[in-house]
């Protein structure tokens, strides 16, 4: 008899091979309860996770592929707050419910990069630069990136941020149709090399295209065999590591060409240069970041700006938004364009002074984020709302099971930026929560402000369906698509006319 492991390895090896397949379509909550009455489900232990029924190999394609299904449909099943299950030979922890994402979002035995590390995959992993990190290396890079978002570097990031975008957004045409999934995550990582990398990097339109085609490979390339089995040659895993190595390349030339160069930059570069960090810690630092950008925010953007498109209501009150602050806060020449108006805002008026836009990006992040919290327990034995955590054991919370809670947001499909925030501790965990929050929010909010900002000046425009007509059904972001959430390619469209400013 075969072990179980090399079962899973040859059912998901030769998915991937395979060049065609039969797509049988067995929902997955029918497909628990048909394993369930096939074994029985006890807890070990009253102070143990109730076990998933499942074969270990039986949980490693829905667990990557479907995961907000194959976690709901789980937690339905299990009749529990929180379960158990494998993959392969290690030991997933699902949790939910309030006092589960309290001793979760609050553990300190619970470690992220672990837990990323192993569960996600989806990064470029050099041992030493962006894996394999002791606790120094990781604070130091959170450090610098606490660097990078201060208030003058921002301040200098502003009019370069706009002129990306401006620079994006010409590149269109006067008139036209766009996909918003695919044209605005392209100009965020434009922005997103331009604030987290270099500028030799950022003014050359190949080399950032080359990039974001690099970064997208790895998400195509991340697959089950590739994340359970990390030394298996799979076509994926060479795929994975011939990526990676070439971002490396790109990132490590743009440093030593720096370093060799001895011409002082004004970039993000220039300041890991300064601190007198490691190679391998600058190199670590935007390999890593650059992901938030290729993925986040980009998804971020996209969804606000579908969103935006389909609210008239909260379309006009932010265009209102951001006319006010050009009229009261510009300081450039009224013939000016649009991008060179908005660049003299100042950095506190950006922060402090869009209500409206700030409401916005915390209901896009609550409804259009499906992140799954990884962790490891890398300490000793723990608990979560009275069950055990071994050591060793990973550990997810779903966001689904709070930003989707009909009890705490009515509707909870539904956009609505005017929803009251709630009291209850953790409630909303748009930005992380406990001992784990975004470090790079500052920069993502300003980021997203200025980009869409640009886009209502610059634009008129509405959503239309495939038929080109308006649509009658909303977006609705797909959570089973762990790292974009975007419907299916063509369902809508932006058409878009620009308008003429003064110095057009």
């Amino acid at each position: 008899m075969f072990p179980i492991g090399l079962l899973a390895l040859c059912q998901v090896f030769l998915e991937e091979k395979a060049a065609t397949s039969v797509a049988i379509g067995i929902p997955i909550a029918v497909l628990l309860i048909l394993l369930w009455s096939l074994s029985t489900n006890r807890h070990d232990s009253d102070d143990k996770p109730i076990t998933l029924p499942l074969w270990g190999f039986l949980t490693i394609k829905p667990f990557f592929n479907t995961r907000f299904d194959f976690l709901s449909s789980s937690f339905d099943l299990c009749g529990q707050s929180i379960f158990q299950f494998n993959l392969l030979r290690n030991t997933v922890i699902a949790v939910s419910g309030e006092v589960g994402r309290r001793d979760f979002l609050t553990s300190k035995n619970l470690d992220i990069n672990e837990g990323f590390a192993f569960l996600s995959g989806a990064i470029p992993m050099l041992p030493g630069v962006t894996s394999d990190l002791q606790s120094r290396r990781i604070s130091l890079i959170h450090k610098r990136l606490s660097a990078t978002q201060n208030r003058n570097h921002l301040s200098q990031l502003i009019p370069r941020i706009l002129a990306d975008s401006d620079g994006s957004m010409r590149s269109w045409g006067d008139s036209g149709t766009l996909d918003p999934f695919d044209n605005i995550p392209k100009l965020i990582f434009q922005t997103s090399v331009r604030s987290l990398a270099s500028a030799e990097i950022a003014d050359d339109a190949a080399v950032v295209s080359r990039l974001r085609e690099l970064y997208d490979k790895l998400d195509a390339t991340t697959t089950p065999t590739s994340v359970m089995l990390p030394w298996f040659p799979s076509p994926s895993m060479l795929g994975k590591l011939l990526a990676t190595k070439k971002i490396y390349d790109i990132i490590n030339h743009a440093v030593e060409t720096r370093r060799q160069s001895g011409v002082q930059g004004d970039d993000t570069l220039q300041i890991l240069l300064d601190s007198g960090d490691d190679k391998m810690v600058i190199l670590g630092f935007i390999m890593g970041l650059l992901v938030a950008g290729a993925r986040s925010t980009g998804t971020t953007a996209s969804w606000l700006l579908a969103f935006i498109e389909s609210n008239p209501e909260w379309k006009n009150k932010a265009s209102a938004e951001v006319e006010a602050l050009v009229s009261n806060h510009s300081s450039a020449p009224q013939d000016s364009s649009h991008a060179t108006k908005l660049s003299s805002v100042a950095l506190e008026s950006w922060e402090t002074e869009m209500p409206v836009f700030d409401a916005m990006i915390r209901e896009t992040l609550r409804v259009a984020q499906p992140h799954t919290a990884m962790r490891r327990n890398i300490g000793p034995e723990t608990h979560i709302n009275g069950t055990k955590i071994p050591s060793g054991a990973y550990v997810v919370y779903p966001f689904s099971d709070v930003h989707l809670d009909s009890q705490l947001y009515p509707n909870p499909w539904r956009w609505d930026p005017a929803r009251p925030e709630s009291k209850i501790p953790f409630s909303y965990v748009g930005w992380g929560g406990g001992k784990t929050v975004c470090l790079g929010q500052r920069l993502a909010k300003l980021s997203l402000k200025l980009v869409l900002s640009l886009y209502l000046l610059d634009f008129n425009s509405g959503l239309v369906s495939e038929s080109g007509r308006q649509p009658e059904n909303f977006p609705r972001p797909n959570w089973n698509d762990a790292l974009t959430c975007k419907p299916p390619p063509g369902s809508y469209s932006l058409q878009f006319t620009r308008r003429k400013s003064s110095s057009d």
